[in-house]
């Protein structure tokens, strides 16, 4: 329901902004603009949707092999106790525990495609949990807030990106990775705001032995990570992590196989299996998906996001602040509503002010510490048809408010 007002007041705002500049400015440009968005991201929620066929087909016959072969269910068993808590309405060793596990760890690589498929089967999982099948479920709401706020271990797009453009730049030497830390900081900061705040919803105890292992563990695992990476001169540091990120994911679709073959399951047959599913469920997600693309596209393309950084400018000024995050800001207002715009934004503000500079590396560690709220909750609540969200935006929100804050601090802490 609330994302039905919001998808309303985007247009009906959108519109209204468009309708003063064309009477007030003369701009008779403004209308065929907006149209001319809404017809690319129209077709852009299409392509994207069909780019995710050949993605959630490979992933989700991967984890079917895994669920046939067993070890879908020893990563279950692993987390178990903090799933057990976290997630008390999930039976244990149900398949939806295992595929949240596989969805949070590609999370945590910064490895989204394949999260996104992994995170849809999780969902059609804890669908077949619900009993009311158009309202969103309490395990859903944690599950989705989690995903939206999700730990990023290694940020390796925005490394990508930010190599690529100081080549461009010209800059000898330069550390793409040096923003991993601080991104990493940033993601935990809107991971526990997002628990926390279903967790109050839930009424869910945090203050369990698990739960506190599960996160004592992660600082450990944290504080051993950047340790071993830092020795390394930058050039090193970024081909690590490169690689790590790339040889977790292989080594998970070879042991899957190979298990599966020492079970001796028909191997290839468990992935055509699971394949067919990744091709439906791609399909069902484009009404969702094209929605929420043209809506953003209505409130973007009139200049609205730009009066909204504006406001925030002067209050910020107002208040005897300093406001050199706030050409950053963009990206983390865009990121809640498209990965693919604050990705843009990202780029540009680099280009702007210096891949180099205190906005650029802050622009990198908003987009590496937040996610699209929006998109996440059309995507996967509407792969399972859910209608009734009930909370989970509200806390999907906090969580990346909370995030782009605490990015901002993290930010100033590392480089000013």
């Amino acid at each position: 329901m609330v994302l039905n007002y919001i998808w309303i007041a985007f247009f009906l705002i959108g519109f209204g902004v468009a309708l003063a500049r064309l009477l007030l400015n003369g701009d008779m440009a403004i209308f065929t603009q907006v149209l001319t968005g809404i017809f690319d991201m129209a077709k852009t929620g299409f392509d994207i949707s069909l780019g995710l066929v050949g993605v959630m087909s490979l992933w989700l016959g991967i984890m079917k092999i895994g669920e046939h072969a067993g070890v879908i269910q020893i990563f279950a068993r692993l987390m178990a106790p903090f799933f057990a808590k976290v997630f008390p309405e999930v039976p244990k060793g149900h398949p939806a525990g295992g595929s949240m596990v596989m969805n949070f760890s590609a999370n945590m690589l910064g490895l989204d495609n394949a999260a996104t498929p992994l995170g849809l089967k999780a969902m059609k999982e804890l669908q077949e949990l619900n009993p009311q099948k158009d309202t969103a479920s309490n395990a859903m709401i944690m599950f989705l807030v989690l995903n939206t706020a999700g730990i990023t271990l290694i940020p390796t797009s925005v490394i990508a990106i930010r190599q690529a453009l100081a080549v461009d730049q010209g800059l000898v030497g330069f550390n793409a990775a040096d923003i991993f830390l601080p991104t990493l900081i940033g993601t935990f900061i809107s991971f526990m705001a997002g628990l926390v705040a279903v967790a109050v919803y839930q009424r869910i105890n945090l203050f369990s032995a698990p739960v506190v292992a599960f996160f004592g563990g992660f600082v450990a695992l944290m504080a051993g990570l950047f340790g071993w990476l830092h020795q390394y001169p930058p050039e090193v540091m970024a081909k690590y992590i490169g690689l790590l990120g790339s040889l977790v994911i292989l080594s998970i679709i070879v042991l899957f196989i190979a298990v599966g073959a020492w079970r001796r399951i028909n191997v290839y047959e468990s992935f055509v299996e699971g394949a067919k599913e990744g091709f439906g469920v791609a399909i069902g997600i484009i009404p969702y998906l094209v929605a929420i693309l043209v809506a953003i596209s209505v409130f973007r393309s009139t200049g609205c996001m730009d009066y909204v950084v504006g406001g925030i400018a002067w209050v910020v000024g107002a208040l005897g602040l300093p406001t050199d995050f706030v050409p950053a800001l963009p990206v983390g207002l865009m990121k809640t509503l498209s990965g693919s715009g604050a990705r843009g934004l990202m780029v540009d503000v680099m280009k702007t002010y210096g891949v180099d500079s205190f906005e650029g590396k802050l622009a990198a560690i908003i987009q590496g510490s937040t996610e699209t709220t929006f998109y996440v909750l059309a995507v996967y609540f509407g792969s399972v048809k859910i209608a009734k969200t009930r909370y989970a935006l509200t806390c999907g929100l906090i969580a990346d408010v909370v995030g782009v804050i605490g990015a901002i601090c993290v930010g100033y802490w590392f480089f000013k």
